[in-house]
């Protein structure tokens, strides 16, 4: 167990130096990683914004967050809690148990959600 606490602690350490980094270039340079399929078509994608909000999240500016990509700022707390408990579940090297309740019909709903987040956003 000790080292599979080792092992999280090293991946969310790495997790955590990659986020602030980029944030710290962006701060200082601002450069910021294009979104490509902005760059192709001159639609957002329903991912357009996340760093923005992230960042914006990071100064207590929840507001503007929102504003940015409504979407996932309400995925946020989901994605946050789903990656504890999967960090628990390998800690403890248990199954997981929640997965299996959900049933296909919440996926299929947080996809087509999604797009249709990226189909309106764009009008």
């Amino acid at each position: 167990m000790k080292k599979r606490i080792q092992n999280v602690m090293k991946w969310n350490g790495i997790l955590l130096f990659l986020f602030f980094t980029y944030y710290f270039i962006h701060r200082f340079t601002g450069f910021s990683i294009p979104c490509v399929f902005h760059s192709i078509t001159g639609y957002q994608c329903p991912g357009c914004g996340v760093t923005r909000m992230l960042f914006s999240i990071l100064h207590f500016h929840f507001e503007e967050a929102f504003h940015y990509n409504p979407l996932v700022f309400f995925y946020l707390p989901f994605i946050i809690a789903y990656y504890i408990y999967k960090n628990y579940l390998y800690i403890y090297q248990k199954k997981d148990q929640i997965l299996n309740r959900i049933p296909n019909y919440c996926g299929v709903f947080v996809i087509l959600l999604t797009l249709l987040f990226g189909i309106l956003r764009n009008f």
